[in-house]
Formats: C-alpha cells, structure tokens, sequence
C-alpha cells in the first residue's frame, strides 16, 4: 500500500520543503524513483535531498556518469539518472544492480521507466509534472512501511 502525499511548488522554497518532508523518511535500503520530463526539477529535488540528509558538497545531475555516489556520516546515496539508457539490460550489463546490494545505501532513480521489466520496486516513488512555468506539481506514493518508519 503506497500513501500519497500531493504538492504544489511554487518557489525553491517549496521544493526545498518537500525534500525535508521526503529526507524524514529515508533509511538505509530504500530506493526513489524519480519521475518527470526534462527540465522539470528532478536534480534541483535531490540536491535538497541530499542537503536534507546533511551532505554539504556540490550536487551535479548524472546525466554522463549515469550515477554519481554521495558519502554522508552514516549512509551512502547513489543518484541514478538513466535517461540515456537504451535498454532494461544495461541496468545489469553496467553492474548498476550491485550499486543496490552494498549496505547503508539509498538509491535515487531518475527515469525508471528505462528500466521496466527489472525487478526493483521503489519504496517512494515521486512524480513531478510542470503544470505551469515555475509551478511544480509534486505527487510522492510513499510504501506504508516506509512511512511508519523512523530515521
């Protein structure tokens, strides 16, 4: 059963509220799948993601890594951008499976549904749609369990 918690961003401000609601509820294990068209804020998201979580460094979008590794004090996060991706198999073919095997991880998945078919199932899944030029609509599903856990 996924929650579903409905946003209306109007500013950076905004979106920078959603990540702090979103960071209380990441632990260790969890994957995001982040969905939205280009443009639509996904990196600007996981920045302050990441702030929210206490990571102080620089956030680049992994649109030619295909995945850039942040070191927090407790948790390691891997932010997934898979736009480029030209197949479900490359997820398997460039060893990014075990990205998600390795301990104290969150992972972030910009994309997903360039991996569909791959048996990975996210425990939040966030879709933002630009309804408006600087409104962001953020929908956040958020797994049951997930959402009765404490960080």
């Amino acid at each position: 059963v996924m929650n579903h918690i409905h946003h209306i961003c109007k500013s950076e401000e905004d979106t920078k509220k959603v990540a702090e609601l979103i960071g209380l509820k990441l632990k260790a294990g969890m994957v995001i799948f982040l969905k939205g068209e280009l443009g639509a804020g996904k990196t600007t998201l996981v920045r302050y993601l990441l702030k929210s979580l206490g990571y102080q460094d620089k956030v680049k979008s992994p649109t030619y890594n295909l995945v850039e590794t942040h070191q927090l004090k407790k948790l390691t996060v891997h932010h997934f951008d898979l736009y480029r991706f030209g197949c479900p198999e490359e997820w398997f073919s460039g060893g990014f499976d075990d990205y998600l095997m390795t301990d104290n991880t969150i992972s972030i998945i910009e994309w997903p549904e360039k991996i569909r078919g791959v048996n990975i199932k996210p425990d939040i899944e966030i879709n933002i749609s630009t309804e408006q030029l600087d409104v962001r609509v953020m929908d956040v599903y958020i797994k049951e369990e997930a959402d009765n856990a404490s960080i």
